[in-house]
C-alpha cells in the first residue's frame, strides 16, 4: 500500500469548509476571563465545569460514607473529635464520649446516595464526556446549541447549591433514604429532616432534571444533525453511541420522575393523598385517605432503573474506546457492541420493578419482571465477551486510562453476577434491603461506573489541558482503589446473605449480627484507606493542570478518532481551517501492517474494507 498522508494535508485536501472563522472573526471570541471561564459556551470548558463540580460533590459524599461508616465500624468508639464539623449532630456524654445522633446517620446514608447517583455519576460523567468528546469525535465545531449547553451547566450548578444549603438546615437535610419513599418524604412532619431538608431535596432534583433534559436534547440533536461529511451513523466511534442513547434514556425517563415529585409536592403542600392512607402519628389518624405509596415507587422506579444504565452506557463506550486505543486492535464486534447498547437501552424500560418484589406486587407480574431481568444480562454479556475478546492477543499498553478499562470489566462482572440472584424473585425475598444489596450495585454501578470515569479522565486529559496526569500516580490509584473497592464491597455479600439489613445505625440490639463487628471494621479500615487513594488522585489531577507533562505531538496515543487531528492548543470551534471528512470507521488498528489508520485517511487501493 502507499504510505499514509498527514492528518493535516488530508483535512486540506478532503475537508470542507464551512467558513466558520469567517463568520466568527473580530471581538466574537476575543473572550475575558468570565465569559471563557464561567459562562463559557465553549463544550470543552463546559466539560471540564461539570467535572471539577463533579469531583467536589464527589469528595463530600464520600466524607459522609466514611462518618457513618465510622459508626457501624466502630459504634462504641467516641466520635467527639467530629464535633467542630457536625456540630449539633454529634452529642456528647459527661464523660466527654460522642456519639453520631440517629436522625443524622439517616440524613448522611440519603444525601451519600443522593449526591453519587444525581450530582456524581449521572451529572458529572454524561456532563463531563458528551460534552467533551460529541462534537470533536463527530468533527463539529460545537455543540448544536452552545447556549443551552451553558444553561445546562449552570442548572446542575444551581441544583447543587440548593442541595448544598440543605445540608446546614437547624433541622437537618432529608433523611428519609436517596430514594424518598412515602410516608417519609411526603409528610412534612414524619421526621426532623422530612420538613425544608425535604423541600429544597425535591426543588434541586426537579432543577437537575431540567438541566439534564436541555443536555440531553444538545446531545441528541448535535449527534443527529451536525456529524461532519462521511461520519454515518456507523462509522461513529463507540463513546458517541453510548452517549447518544444515554441521552435518549434521559429524555424518556427523568420526566416521569418530576411527575413523581409534583405529586409528592401536592401531598406535602395541599393535603393531597396521591401517596397517603390511612397514617397515624402519635395515635392520631391523619386526613389522607386512599392513596398508595405504591404508585410513588412505581414513579420513581420507573427512571430509577433506567438511571441505572444511564450511570454505565457512558463508561460502557468510554472503556470500549481506551481499550481498542491500548489493545492496538479493532473493537470486536462492533455492530454487537452497537445493537447491544441498543438492546440495554429499550430492556431499560420494562424492568423497573424488580426494586419491588416485596412491596407486594402480584407474583405472576413479578415472573414477568425477572424474566426481563435475566435477559438484560445478556447484551450486558456480549459486551463483556467483546471487551475480553478486543484484549485478546492485543499488544496491551498498560497505562492508568487501560488499567482502569480492564479494572471496569472486572467490576462489572463480578457485580453483574450478583444481579442474578437479586433478579430472581424468589431469592430476593431472603436477600432484598440486606447488604447483599448494597454490595451489588456498588460494585456495579457506582465502582464501575467510576473506573469507567478514572479511565476517560486519564485518556483524554491531554487533548482538555494539553499535558498528561503522572503515570506512576495514576497506577498507585488504579491498585489502591481496586484492592481497596473490592475489600469494601465484597464482604457485603457475606452480611447480607446473613440477613444483616441496610441502613441500620447499629446492631446492638441483635445477638445474631454480633459476630459481624470484625468484619464490619475491616470495611470501615478499607473504606477510609480507599479514599485516601481518591484524594491522591485529585492532587495528581490539578497538580497535572499546571506542571504535567506537555503534549509534543497532536495524537500521542497513535489513536483514530477525530479528536486527535485538533491542534494541542484547541480553540473555540476545534479545528482553525476545514473540517475533517471521514472516509472509515474509528478501529482500523494493526491493519495490512500498518499500526492505526485515521478517520481521515482515504480508502486504499486494494485494501479491505470493515465498514
Amino acid at each position: 500500500m502507499a504510505p499514509l498522508k498527514r492528518e493535516e494535508a488530508l483535512i486540506e485536501e478532503f475537508g470542507y469548509d464551512d467558513h466558520f472563522h469567517d463568520h466568527h472573526h473580530g471581538d466574537k471570541y476575543q473572550s475575558n476571563f468570565v465569559s471563557h471561564y464561567i459562562f463559557s459556551m465553549d463544550h470543552k470548558m463546559i466539560a471540564k465545569q461539570f467535572l471539577i463540580t463533579g469531583m467536589f460533590w464527589a469528595i463530600i459524599g464520600a466524607v459522609m460514607s466514611l462518618i457513618f461508616r465510622m459508626q457501624l465500624g466502630f459504634p462504641e468508639e467516641s466520635l467527639a473529635w467530629l464535633k467542630p464539623l457536625l456540630g449539633k449532630w454529634i452529642t456528647v456524654n459527661s464523660e466527654g464520649i460522642g456519639t453520631l445522633q440517629q436522625d443524622f446517620y439517616y440524613a448522611l446514608v440519603t444525601m451519600h446516595g443522593t449526591i453519587l447517583v444525581f450530582f456524581v455519576l449521572t451529572a458529572g460523567l454524561s456532563g463531563t464526556f458528551s460534552n467533551l468528546l460529541i462534537p470533536l469525535m463527530i468533527g463539529a465545531r460545537d455543540m448544536a446549541s452552545p447556549l443551552l449547553n451553558m444553561l445546562s451547566y449552570w442548572f446542575f450548578f444551581v441544583s447543587g447549591t440548593i442541595m448544598f444549603a440543605s445540608l446546614f438546615l437547624s433541622t437537618g437535610p432529608f433523611a428519609g433514604g436517596w430514594v424518598a419513599y412515602p410516608p417519609l418524604s411526603a409528610l412534612p412532619q414524619a421526621m426532623d429532616g422530612s420538613g425544608a431538608g425535604m423541600t429544597l431535596w425535591t426543588i434541586s432534583l426537579v432543577l437537575l432534571v431540567v438541566s439534564l433534559l436541555l443536555g440531553g436534547i444538545n446531545y441528541i440533536t448535535t449527534v443527529l444533525n451536525l456529524r461532519t461529511k462521511g461520519m454515518s451513523m456507523w462509522r461513529l466511534p463507540l463513546p458517541i453511541w453510548a452517549f447518544f442513547v444515554t441521552a435518549i434514556l434521559g429524555l424518556l425517563s427523568f420526566p416521569v420522575l418530576t411527575s413523581a415529585f409534583f405529586l409528592l409536592m401536592l401531598d406535602r403542600g395541599i393535603g393531597t393523598s396521591f401517596y397517603l392512607s390511612d397514617i397515624y402519628i402519635g395515635g392520631a389518624a391523619l386526613d389522607h385517605v386512599g392513596g398508595s405509596p405504591i404508585l410513588y415507587q412505581h414513579l420513581f422506579w420507573f427512571l430509577g432503573h433506567p438511571e441505572v444504565y444511564i450511570i454505565i452506557l457512558p463508561a460502557f463506550g468510554i472503556v470500549s474506546e481506551v481499550l481498542s486505543v491500548n489493545s492496538r486492535k479493532p473493537i470486536f464486534g462492533y455492530q454487537a457492541m452497537v445493537f447491544s447498547i441498543l438492546a440495554i437501552a429499550f430492556l431499560a424500560f420494562i424492568v423497573w420493578a424488580h426494586h419491588m418484589f416485596m412491596s407486594g406486587i402480584n407474583p405472576f407480574i413479578a415472573n414477568f419482571f425477572v424474566i426481563f431481568t435475566l435477559i438484560i444480562a445478556v447484551p450486558s454479556a456480549v459486551k463483556v465477551f467483546n471487551w475480553i475478546a478486543t484484549l485478546y492477543g492485543g499488544n496491551i499498553r498498560f497505562n492508568p486510562a487501560s488499567l482502569f478499562a480492564i479494572g471496569f470489566v472486572s467490576m462489572f462482572i463480578s457485580g453483574g453476577l450478583t444481579g442474578i440472584w437479586l433478579g430472581n424473585s424468589a431469592l430476593d425475598i431472603q436477600l432484598h434491603d440486606t447488604y447483599f444489596v448494597v454490595a451489588h450495585f456498588h460494585i456495579v454501578m457506582g465502582v464501575a461506573a467510576f473506573f469507567g470515569m478514572y479511565s476517560g479522565i486519564y485518556h483524554w486529559f491531554p487533548k482538555m489541558y494539553g499535558r498528561f496526569m503522572n503515570d506512576t500516580l495514576g497506577k498507585v490509584h488504579f491498585w489502591g482503589t481496586m484492592i481497596g473497592a473490592y475489600c469494601v464491597f465484597w464482604p457485603m455479600h457475606y452480611l447480607g446473605m446473613a440477613g444483616v439489613p441496610r441502613r441500620y445505625y447499629s446492631f446492638d440490639s441483635f445477638q445474631t449480627f454480633g459476630h459481624f463487628d470484625g468484619m464490619n471494621k475491616f470495611i470501615t479500615i478499607a473504606a477510609i484507606i480507599t479514599f485516601g487513594f481518591q484524594l491522591l488522585f485529585v492532587i495528581n489531577y490539578f497538580w497535572s493542570i499546571w506542571r504535567g507533562r506537555k503534549m509534543t505531538t497532536k495524537n500521542p496515543y497513535n489513536a483514530n478518532t477525530l479528536e486527535w487531528t485538533t491542534p494541542i492548543e484547541v480553540g473555540h470551534g476545534n479545528w482553525p481551517g476545514k473540517l475533517p471528512t471521514v472516509q472509515r470507521w474509528a478501529y482500523d488498528y494493526s491493519k495490512d501492517g500498518i499500526d492505526h489508520i485515521s478517520q481521515v485517511q482515504p480508502i486504499m487501493e486494494g485494501e479491505s474494507v470493515d465498514h
